[in-house]
């Protein structure tokens, strides 16, 4: 016949861990999306900054295509983290830069149309680089006006146009 092991009993109430190590809850803590009048909506905790970057971004091309629209048909926009570094170290005209930083840091560049190494055609396109960018912010109101700047800066380029024709300031 096997011994009988003792059982053991706590005294006092049940200790309940997180997780095995305790390291605290496992799995997202907020919901990426509500239902909101039957659409879906993100959350805004749930965005990572370069999400919530790539909405400001689209904000301000849309603020734009409400007067520009026709002007702006085709055009590119989109989000590089980091720009590239030039070989020589200098950039081109096409690059919108902060003079300030104790040398050229790009903001945003236009690529113009083209004709890419297989021969089709591509359409203008306007890059903002996120980290500079992030980088002079002081908050994500100061983010909103940087990146609608330089949207507004690269679009002009675009069209030819002064950036004050291109988004008059409000006053």
């Amino acid at each position: 016949m096997s011994p009988t092991l003792p059982r053991v009993t706590t005294s006092g109430p049940r200790r309940h861990r997180r997780d095995r190590r305790g390291r605290g809850l496992r799995g997202r803590l907020v919901p990426p999306s509500v239902s909101v009048a039957g659409r879906d909506v993100p959350v805004p905790l749930s965005q990572t900054r370069g999400e919530r970057f790539d909405e400001l971004v689209l904000d301000a091309v849309e603020q734009l295509e409400e007067r520009w629209g026709a002007q702006l048909q085709g055009v590119e926009f989109a989000v590089e983290d980091v720009p590239p570094v030039p070989v020589d170290g200098v950039y081109d005209a096409d690059v919108v830069a902060d003079e300030t930083a104790g040398g050229a840091v790009p903001l945003g560049r236009l690529l113009p149309a083209g004709v890419d190494g297989s021969g089709a055609p591509t359409a203008p396109r306007v890059v903002v680089y996120r980290r500079p960018l992030e980088a002079r912010a002081m908050d994500r109101l100061d983010l909103s006006d940087l990146v609608h700047d330089v949207v507004v800066d690269q679009v002009a380029r675009l069209l030819g146009l002064d950036p004050d024709e291109v988004d008059p300031p409000s006053g």
